[in-house]
Protein backbone atom coordinates (compact mmCIF):
# COMPACT_ATOMS: atom_id res chain seq x y z
CA UNK A 1 0.00 0.00 0.00
CA UNK A 2 1.26 3.45 -0.92
CA UNK A 3 2.27 5.68 1.98
CA UNK A 4 2.58 9.44 2.35
CA UNK A 5 5.85 10.20 4.15
CA UNK A 6 7.31 13.52 5.28
CA UNK A 7 10.58 14.75 6.75
CA UNK A 8 11.76 18.27 7.56
CA UNK A 9 14.70 20.25 8.92
CA UNK A 10 17.44 17.77 8.07
CA UNK A 11 20.08 20.49 8.66
CA UNK A 12 22.93 18.56 7.07
CA UNK A 13 22.01 15.20 8.56
CA UNK A 14 21.58 13.59 5.15
CA UNK A 15 23.14 10.33 6.29
CA UNK A 16 20.66 10.15 9.15
CA UNK A 17 17.75 10.83 6.80
CA UNK A 18 18.98 8.09 4.47
CA UNK A 19 19.06 5.62 7.35
CA UNK A 20 15.52 6.58 8.39
CA UNK A 21 14.27 5.98 4.85
CA UNK A 22 15.92 2.57 4.95
CA UNK A 23 14.36 1.84 8.35
CA UNK A 24 10.94 2.75 6.96
CA UNK A 25 11.62 0.61 3.86
CA UNK A 26 10.86 3.60 1.65
CA UNK A 27 10.05 2.57 -1.92
CA UNK A 28 10.00 5.53 -4.33
CA UNK A 29 8.04 3.45 -6.84
CA UNK A 30 5.16 3.11 -4.37
CA UNK A 31 5.45 5.76 -1.63
CA UNK A 32 5.08 9.54 -1.85
CA UNK A 33 7.84 11.37 0.04
CA UNK A 34 7.66 15.08 0.87
CA UNK A 35 10.66 17.05 2.16
CA UNK A 36 9.86 20.29 3.95
CA UNK A 37 12.99 22.42 3.78
CA UNK A 38 16.07 23.40 5.78
CA UNK A 39 18.12 20.60 4.30
CA UNK A 40 21.26 22.62 4.99
CA UNK A 41 22.76 25.00 7.54
CA UNK A 42 25.00 27.99 6.97
CA UNK A 43 28.07 25.79 7.30
CA UNK A 44 29.35 24.73 3.83
CA UNK A 45 29.91 21.18 5.06
CA UNK A 46 26.12 20.75 5.15
CA UNK A 47 25.50 21.90 1.58
CA UNK A 48 26.14 18.46 0.10
CA UNK A 49 22.75 17.51 1.57
CA UNK A 50 21.22 19.35 -1.40
CA UNK A 51 22.64 16.63 -3.67
CA UNK A 52 21.00 13.99 -1.48
CA UNK A 53 17.65 15.79 -1.73
CA UNK A 54 18.06 16.26 -5.47
CA UNK A 55 18.61 12.52 -5.83
CA UNK A 56 15.40 11.82 -3.93
CA UNK A 57 13.50 14.17 -6.23
CA UNK A 58 14.87 12.38 -9.27
CA UNK A 59 13.36 9.19 -7.84
CA UNK A 60 9.94 10.82 -7.44
CA UNK A 61 9.96 12.67 -4.11
CA UNK A 62 8.76 16.27 -3.77
CA UNK A 63 10.38 19.10 -1.82
CA UNK A 64 9.72 22.67 -0.73
CA UNK A 65 12.14 25.46 0.07
CA UNK A 66 13.05 26.33 3.65
CA UNK A 67 14.36 29.59 5.07
CA UNK A 68 17.93 28.27 4.93
CA UNK A 69 17.59 27.39 1.25
CA UNK A 70 16.32 30.94 0.75
CA UNK A 71 19.37 32.22 2.63
CA UNK A 72 21.60 30.11 0.36
CA UNK A 73 19.86 31.51 -2.70
CA UNK A 74 20.18 35.10 -1.50
CA UNK A 75 23.88 34.62 -0.69
CA UNK A 76 24.89 33.00 -3.96
CA UNK A 77 22.47 34.12 -6.67
CA UNK A 78 24.69 36.98 -7.84
CA UNK A 79 28.34 37.21 -8.82
CA UNK A 80 30.84 34.60 -9.94
CA UNK A 81 30.34 31.22 -8.31
CA UNK A 82 31.89 27.77 -8.74
CA UNK A 83 29.89 25.49 -11.02
CA UNK A 84 28.78 23.35 -8.09
CA UNK A 85 27.28 26.40 -6.37
CA UNK A 86 25.59 27.53 -9.58
CA UNK A 87 23.95 24.12 -9.90
CA UNK A 88 22.84 24.21 -6.26
CA UNK A 89 21.41 27.72 -6.72
CA UNK A 90 19.43 26.59 -9.78
CA UNK A 91 18.07 23.63 -7.84
CA UNK A 92 17.04 25.71 -4.81
CA UNK A 93 15.48 28.41 -7.00
CA UNK A 94 13.22 25.77 -8.54
CA UNK A 95 11.82 24.55 -5.23
CA UNK A 96 8.23 25.67 -4.52
CA UNK A 97 7.19 27.33 -1.28
CA UNK A 98 4.36 24.87 -0.64
CA UNK A 99 2.75 21.76 -2.10
CA UNK A 100 -0.91 20.75 -1.90
CA UNK A 101 -1.48 17.00 -2.01
CA UNK A 102 -4.81 15.42 -1.13
CA UNK A 103 -5.92 16.72 2.28
CA UNK A 104 -2.40 17.96 3.07
CA UNK A 105 -0.56 21.23 2.66
CA UNK A 106 3.20 20.75 2.93
CA UNK A 107 5.10 23.93 3.82
CA UNK A 108 8.29 24.76 5.67
CA UNK A 109 7.05 27.04 8.47
CA UNK A 110 3.28 27.43 8.15
CA UNK A 111 0.76 29.94 6.84
CA UNK A 112 -0.62 33.19 8.18
CA UNK A 113 -4.18 32.72 9.47
CA UNK A 114 -6.92 34.54 7.58
CA UNK A 115 -4.90 34.95 4.37
CA UNK A 116 -5.74 32.99 1.21
CA UNK A 117 -3.05 30.53 0.20
CA UNK A 118 -2.33 32.32 -3.08
CA UNK A 119 -1.86 35.60 -1.16
CA UNK A 120 0.54 34.24 1.48
CA UNK A 121 3.83 36.11 1.79
CA UNK A 122 7.10 34.26 1.25
CA UNK A 123 8.44 35.43 4.61
CA UNK A 124 5.53 33.75 6.40
CA UNK A 125 5.72 30.49 4.45
CA UNK A 126 9.42 30.28 5.32
CA UNK A 127 9.56 31.78 8.81
CA UNK A 128 6.22 32.11 10.63
CA UNK A 129 6.10 30.50 14.06
CA UNK A 130 3.61 30.87 16.93
CA UNK A 131 1.20 33.09 14.99
CA UNK A 132 0.50 29.99 12.89
CA UNK A 133 0.76 26.93 15.07
CA UNK A 134 -0.75 28.51 18.18
CA UNK A 135 -3.60 30.23 16.34
CA UNK A 136 -7.22 29.27 17.16
CA UNK A 137 -7.94 29.45 13.42
CA UNK A 138 -8.87 26.26 11.60
CA UNK A 139 -7.48 25.40 8.19
CA UNK A 140 -8.97 23.66 5.17
CA UNK A 141 -5.97 21.32 4.95
CA UNK A 142 -3.92 19.31 7.37
CA UNK A 143 -0.86 21.56 7.34
CA UNK A 144 2.37 19.57 7.71
CA UNK A 145 5.25 21.85 8.65
CA UNK A 146 8.69 22.14 10.22
CA UNK A 147 10.84 25.16 11.14
CA UNK A 148 9.82 25.42 14.81
CA UNK A 149 11.35 22.61 16.91
CA UNK A 150 8.48 20.75 18.53
CA UNK A 151 10.02 20.94 22.02
CA UNK A 152 9.33 24.69 21.81
CA UNK A 153 5.66 23.88 21.21
CA UNK A 154 5.03 22.07 24.48
CA UNK A 155 5.79 18.43 23.69
CA UNK A 156 8.63 16.25 24.91
CA UNK A 157 11.95 16.65 23.06
CA UNK A 158 11.94 14.44 19.98
CA UNK A 159 8.16 14.04 19.77
CA UNK A 160 6.05 15.35 16.91
CA UNK A 161 3.34 17.96 17.57
CA UNK A 162 -0.04 17.02 16.10
CA UNK A 163 -3.47 18.62 16.08
CA UNK A 164 -6.46 17.94 13.84
CA UNK A 165 -5.39 20.39 11.13
CA UNK A 166 -1.63 20.88 11.63
CA UNK A 167 1.32 18.60 12.32
CA UNK A 168 4.77 19.86 13.33
CA UNK A 169 7.60 17.50 12.43
CA UNK A 170 10.82 19.41 13.20
CA UNK A 171 11.94 17.31 16.16
CA UNK A 172 15.15 19.22 16.74
CA UNK A 173 17.81 17.58 14.56
CA UNK A 174 19.66 20.90 14.34
CA UNK A 175 19.84 21.07 18.13
CA UNK A 176 21.12 17.55 18.75
CA UNK A 177 17.72 16.10 19.60
CA UNK A 178 16.09 13.87 16.94
CA UNK A 179 15.44 13.65 13.21
CA UNK A 180 12.04 12.22 12.31
CA UNK A 181 10.47 10.68 9.22
CA UNK A 182 6.68 10.64 9.50
CA UNK A 183 4.30 8.13 7.93
CA UNK A 184 1.05 10.07 7.59
CA UNK A 185 -0.83 7.10 6.18
CA UNK A 186 -0.29 4.66 9.04
CA UNK A 187 0.47 7.18 11.82
CA UNK A 188 3.99 5.86 12.39
CA UNK A 189 7.22 7.73 13.00
CA UNK A 190 10.83 6.73 12.42
CA UNK A 191 13.47 8.73 14.25
CA UNK A 192 17.09 8.79 15.34
CA UNK A 193 19.24 10.81 17.70
CA UNK A 194 21.40 13.59 16.23
CA UNK A 195 23.28 14.19 19.46
CA UNK A 196 26.60 13.23 17.87
CA UNK A 197 27.19 14.83 14.46
CA UNK A 198 27.52 12.20 11.76
CA UNK A 199 26.80 9.29 14.11
CA UNK A 200 23.15 8.30 14.23
CA UNK A 201 21.93 6.15 17.09
CA UNK A 202 18.83 5.29 19.13
CA UNK A 203 16.64 4.48 16.13
CA UNK A 204 12.98 4.27 17.08
CA UNK A 205 9.74 3.30 15.39
CA UNK A 206 6.62 4.59 17.14
CA UNK A 207 2.91 5.18 16.68
CA UNK A 208 1.50 8.68 16.93
CA UNK A 209 -1.97 10.19 17.13
CA UNK A 210 -3.74 13.51 16.67
CA UNK A 211 -4.33 15.53 19.83
CA UNK A 212 -8.03 16.22 20.25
Amino acid sequence: MSRILAISDIHGHGAGAKQLLELAQYDPKVDRLFLLGDYIDKSPETWETLSFVQGLLQEGAAAVRGNLEQWFLDQHAAGEQPESIKQAVAFVAGLPLYIEYGPYLFVHAGIRPGIALAAQQQVDLLSIREEFWNSPSRYEWIVVFGHTPTYRMGVAPGDIWAEADRIGIDTGAKHGVRLTLLDLTHHKSYSCSTETKGVYTDFRTADWCIEK
